[in-house]
């Protein structure tokens, strides 16, 4: 740091949005195609719930794993019966 600082150089603060850091979790376009597929299953899941489905029934109907519906009902808002 010396030589930095000895060779007359200072010290610059980049502004914010100019380190093409965007600041937030690293989007990848497969994660893109992977949401906007679950997005589009969405309202087929969602008039499955609404018809009284369990997540799991709902997610056999469309042959999907349990885990792919439990994550669009999250993230599209759908609420599930509980299982019976």
């Amino acid at each position: 740091m010396e030589q930095f600082f000895g060779a007359g150089k200072v010290v610059q603060e980049i502004a914010s949005g100019v380190s093409n850091e965007c600041g937030g979790p690293i989007k990848s376009t497969r994660s893109e195609k992977l949401k906007a597929a679950r997005d589009k299953d969405a309202p087929q899941l969602k008039a499955l719930a609404e018809a009284g489905k369990t997540i799991h029934e709902s997610a056999k109907a469309m042959g999907m794993d349990v885990k792919r519906a439990k994550l669009t009902a999250k993230e599209n808002g759908i609420k599930f019966p509980s299982a019976k």
